[in-house]
């Protein structure tokens, strides 16, 4: 067994692979980019190493600073993780070739299946169905055009490289094809290093279940079942579950046996995942995707229902030990779901949201598990991937597990950072995931009816106007009652008066009188309110119309956060709203919808524009996000260029529309 193990990855997996490293006796070795120094995996490892600046390309995906950090710690392993290098056939070279061992599957392995067109033609070979489409190596862009055409639309373009959704786009229509190819192979670049595609059918209503592989060196090849993956947006997972609900005992035989012959088409050994569409009006019929030879984000809920930790099964195969166990030995034990926190903003078509984690709450309880890097004080940036943290509940049965993950999610609040952790519960709540009523296109088809962030209750507001009293309140006892800043008056009490706002909201006025112990609310046109207030354990408690609520508070560039009640609230005082927030969209103006980096500029000062034309790419957390022009009219100001950083709400450009043109 290895004495010390490099982990050559960052975040939540990274805090996760250490874990197991500790529990193994194992020397941990963390790496980190400059923005991560002191990042949660950089102080749970034994030892960590700065391997180079921000961009992953120069830090993370640089193979040369990765092994000379292995070198010089004497690692005689590297686990990768997911992402990044994991599935990089050129590292797995490049550490064989040093004496380090790569804790994954053979460099032939990652070779055959870490190229989407060759997978397809290993597994087809081997007598799993496929997609139709076209997978030849090396189309340019009139050939993936043939055959998208070919195949009917809907089509779906895909690297050949890489996963995660990153590069992929739905075309409908002929005409949508040249700005769809050259969006997926930037993006495609950008992520993996290269821009290669395949075209597939879309299947519209499809399911995405999946299948975890193990194999050692010694002959053995099992799988542990499946996965349910179909609650997605943009191609990416959000929820994930095991096993599916869809799957009968024959069927998930059927689809498990076809899982192993996949790997061991191509000698496999370690962990490895294949990942299947299936038609969720014909579950009987599945099709190969690809085969991820790695750990993937899931595996939690499969480590749930079989009792095994995978990643302490992926050391001892790397080290040359045999699987303990056989395909009968595995059992599936009740039902475990996973819900993936992300910093972003499901209000505003999941753009990447970026800060510094001002408060934490994560969740405990019976059946309950967080992998999370989350710190108060961590910075969460536009660099990498926007996942923060993954909330699992496992039960005797679906509904457990389910009911379990939304009370854990209710207790999940990031504070300084906006999350999805809403969107989550009320995807959760939702009578078709209830019933497991499942499909890729379900969070697509409900819309504003899961993203929309919804009013903020009035107790919201009163909550953050009790926070305020109870801090200027002094600490100790009053020696004059001039210095108690209450309201108090000879005669009655005056009100202090606040205008708070939260994000998209109208301003709210909100009147507070009193002490914290037995103060007068008011929140709009309602009645005043008793109320009271007082800290516990750094939280706020409120009581309010007989109705008890804690809250966590905190204060950061005059803006109040409070998390309570199953949700994250920030709050502004309206006088110190920003400018940009007031009538940009009818004026022509065009802002960032999220921090990021300008990738592409497309055009230039003076050039007429119709409204919904492209102006320019922000790129942020791996992905894209195209603006548009407003309205029709000529480009008259435009302030950024190629490699600019952009601000949330930025300005970046003006369009002039005609009839203002003419009277200039």
């Amino acid at each position: 067994m290895f004495d010390t193990v490099l982990v050559a990855n960052r975040g939540e997996i990274a805090v996760r692979v250490v874990r197991t490293l500790r529990a193994m006796g194992i020397r941990s070795v963390a790496v980190y980019s400059e923005p991560d120094a002191g990042a949660l995996h950089t102080r749970v490892a034994d030892v960590a190493v700065s391997i180079g600046p921000a961009p992953a390309v120069d830090s993370y995906l640089s193979v040369e600073r990765v092994l000379d950090a292995a070198a010089r710690t004497g690692a005689q392993a590297v686990h990768p993780g997911y992402g990044f290098l994991s599935e990089n056939v050129e590292f797995a070279r490049a550490c064989e070739k040093a004496g380090i061992v790569f804790i994954g599957p053979p460099v032939a392995a990652i070779e055959a299946m870490g190229d989407k067109i060759r997978a397809k033609q290993t597994v087809t070979a081997a007598g799993v169905p496929v997609v139709p489409g076209r997978t030849e190596p090396g189309m340019d862009d009139a050939a993936v055009a043939a055959a998208a055409v070919e195949a009917g639309f809907p089509v779906l373009l895909k690297p050949s490289a890489g996963g995660g959704g990153k590069g992929m786009r739905v075309v409908r229509a002929e005409a949508e094809l040249p700005g769809a190819i050259a969006a997926a192979r930037r993006e495609a670049r950008g992520s993996f290093g290269d821009d290669t595609l395949l075209v597939e059918r879309y299947i519209g209503s499809a399911r995405h279940v999946e299948v975890q592989v193990l194999g050692d060196a010694h002959g053995t090849v099992v799988h542990l079942g499946e996965r349910e993956c179909s609650l997605q947006r943009r191609h990416q997972k959000v929820v994930e579950e095991a096993p599916s609900p869809l799957l009968s005992p024959a069927q998930r035989a059927r689809m498990g046996t076809a899982a192993v012959e996949a790997a061991r088409a191509v000698g496999y050994t370690g962990a490895g995942t294949v990942e299947f569409i299936v038609d969720a009006e014909r579950p009987a019929d599945f099709f190969f995707l690809e085969m991820n030879t790695r750990l993937q984000v899931e595996h939690p809920v499969t480590e749930l229902v079989t009792g095994l930790d995978l990643v302490e099964l992926q050391v001892r195969v790397a080290a040359g030990e045999p699987l303990p166990f056989g395909q009968d030995d595995v059992a599936l034990t009740g039902h475990a779901i996973e819900a993936r926190v992300y910093a972003e903003d499901p209000a505003r078509g999941f753009l990447p949201q970026s800060g510094t984690v001002l408060g934490l709450l994560e969740p405990v309880g019976t059946g309950v598990r967080v992998d999370s890097s989350l710190a108060v004080g961590s910075v969460v940036g536009t660099d990498y991937d926007p996942m923060l943290a993954k909330v699992v509940a496992h039960g005797p049965d679906r509904e457990t597990a389910r009911a379990r993950l939304v009370a854990a999610l209710g207790h999940t609040a990031v504070l300084g950072v906006p999350t999805n952790t809403a969107f989550l519960r009320a995807l959760l709540a939702d009578p078709d995931v209830v019933a497991g009523r499942l499909d890729t296109g379900l969070i697509e088809r409900r819309g504003e009816a899961l993203t929309a962030a919804g009013p903020v209750p009035p107790t919201v507001y009163a909550a953050a106007a009790l926070a305020e009293l109870l801090e200027a309140e002094p600490a100790g006892p009053v020696v004059d009652r001039w210095d108690v800043p209450d309201g108090w008056r000879l005669g009655e009490p005056a009100w202090t008066v606040r205008r708070l706002q939260a994000p998209g909201g109208e301003p709210v006025t909100v009147r507070v009188r009193g002490r914290s112990s037995a103060a007068e609310v008011q929140v709009g046109d309602g009645d005043p309110l008793p109320a009271t207030a007082r800290r516990d354990g750094g939280e706020l408690v409120v009581t309010l119309r007989g109705l008890t609520s804690r809250y966590a508070v905190v204060h950061s560039g005059g803006q109040l956060w409070l998390a309570g009640d199953g949700r994250v609230t920030a709050l502004r005082e309206h006088e110190r709203l920003h400018a940009a927030e007031e009538g940009a969209a009818g004026d022509g103006a065009v802002t960032a919808p999220m921090p990021g980096t300008v990738t592409l500029v497309q055009v230039a000062v003076g050039d007429r524009v119709e409204a919904g034309a492209p102006l320019l790419v922000v790129e942020a957390m791996k992905m894209e996000h195209v603006l548009t022009a407003p309205l029709t009219g000529t480009v008259t100001e435009l302030g950024v260029t190629a490699g600019h950083q952009v601000r949330l709400d930025e300005r970046v450009a003006v369009v002039t529309p005609p009839a203002a043109d003419e009277e200039g």
